[in-house]
């Protein structure tokens, strides 16, 4: 499974484009991408990641970055999919370490 950016034209690593998921778009195709080895691109939003990534940190323990939250927004858009006799399996390689700074994890300011 391989995910993009809601919004581009091209899929994983193929084009370069603006968003705030750090950890993909590097603006060429990784070296140890295969375009042959996905069967389908599931474009997720960059708030849509962000939120997944405060949900993981809130909701399961797990602190992981933005592209984890995409990553783990597409699993569970394709686990819905297939239905409830499939298994659908992901990998989070990052932490929320880097974002402390960032609006992914900042509190609202009241008011």
């Amino acid at each position: 499974m391989c995910w993009k950016r809601s919004g581009t034209r091209r899929s994983c690593g193929s084009d370069a484009f603006a968003h705030r998921i750090e950890g993909i778009g590097i603006g060429y195709p990784p070296p140890m991408w295969d375009p042959a080895l996905a069967d389908e691109i599931i474009p997720v939003s960059t708030g849509d990641a962000e939120e997944m990534a405060r949900r993981l940190a809130r909701e399961e323990g797990l602190f992981a970055g933005t592209s984890s939250g995409a990553n783990v927004l597409a699993a569970i858009r394709l686990g819905r999919r297939l239905g409830p006799g499939a298994g659908v399996v992901t990998l989070l390689v990052d932490s929320g370490l880097k974002y402390l700074g960032t609006d992914v994890y900042r509190r609202p300011t009241p008011g």
